[in-house]
């Protein structure tokens, strides 16, 4: 997908790519509208939907991997042919940003980087136990209302059982086509209130809508299994150059040390803005938040000063996650 700046005001002559997260599901109507956001300010914005999610083809299932995520994203870049580009990789989009920017190869054709609400990058840091955010709407949040495929019990134990551990996500018991037109937005609905705020709790809007909506939980539980089969990459990490920005939000849905592991790794990373108000889901539609979270990212691409506090720093970690922030 590419969206053109808007004809009013100066042309970024840096493009701008997308990476959503899922890890394998396609770019929500929120994201859709965020980034006609950026492109009205002047931004020529791509995205594509990573291997196996949205209109993206399926994979054999041992093809879903970390490493194949980052060789996809070296791949569009190249198939751009526009030098080096501008990243924002959300969620786990920010794992496979983050381990980009420890590959060399990969690295070499960035030119900013915007880490926002990453998940683990790594094994070590995936087995690391800590705190998440601010309380979110998980729970708290009404039922989504619509068909679930986990109300069928053939797809509720078969996903359930992916999800512990105890069946691979190459079963043959629920084929990867199959579970990925069987799984619906109403089966997410708990992920989806875990991206919001407590207080938002009773007006969380609409994230997809049945045309646009793609969800391989089985390929995604794949992907997420070779971060957490992989070693460290912090030593490559600290040879990062590329200059990064790291986005927080308050009630984050993330466990706090796998934003905070990135910070303290990659000494490129010039600021981070910790975002008041706002879940995982910081571009939600919701009063001003896309704006906030566009101003963030803008100052950032074009050198600007911060709109927020550089915070925490390196130095503040500690005394972040002291104060479970």
């Amino acid at each position: 997908m590419e969206l053109a700046p808007a004809n009013q005001g100066p042309r970024h002559p840096v493009p701008l790519v997308y990476l959503n997260g899922g890890p394998v599901r396609g770019i929500s109507v929120l994201d859709h509208r965020f980034l006609q956001l950026l492109a009205r300010q002047g931004y020529d914005v791509y995205a594509y939907e990573q291997a196996g999610g949205g209109r993206s083809d399926l994979l054999p299932m041992n093809q879903y991997t970390i490493s194949r995520s980052v060789r996809d994203l070296t791949a569009f870049v190249d198939r751009l042919d526009k030098g080096k580009v501008d990243i924002l990789g959300f969620s786990s989009g920010g794992v496979v940003l983050t381990r980009a920017l420890a590959d060399p190869s990969a690295a070499a054709r960035l030119h900013r980087a915007i880490i926002a609400e990453p998940g683990p990058m790594d094994g070590p840091t995936a087995h690391t136990t800590g705190h998440k955010g601010r309380e979110s709407a998980r729970g708290l949040a009404p039922a989504m209302t619509g068909p679930r495929s986990t109300h069928v019990p053939r797809y509720a134990v078969a996903f359930g059982l992916m999800r512990l551990g105890l069946l691979t996500p190459d079963t043959a018991l629920i084929g990867q086509a199959e579970g990925d037109n069987a799984f619906t937005a109403a089966d997410l609905g708990s992920d989806t209130a875990s991206a919001y705020c407590a207080r938002d709790a009773h007006r969380i809007p609409a994230e997809d809508t049945v045309r646009n909506f793609s969800f391989s939980p089985a390929a995604s539980l794949r992907i997420q299994q070779t971060v957490k089969d992989s070693p460290s990459i912090a030593p490559q990490l600290k040879r990062s150059r590329t200059p990064a920005m790291l986005m927080i939000a308050e009630c984050s849905s993330q466990v706090r040390q796998w934003e905070t592991t990135v910070l303290a790794d990659d000494p490129a990373i010039q600021r981070t803005q910790y975002m008041p108000g706002v879940g995982h889901h910081m571009w939600n539609g919701l009063d001003d938040n896309n704006d906030r979270a566009a101003a963030v990212i803008t100052a950032f691409l074009q050198g600007k000063p911060a709109p927020l506090p550089n915070y925490p720093t390196r130095d503040e970690i500690p005394t972040f996650l002291r104060d479970h922030e």
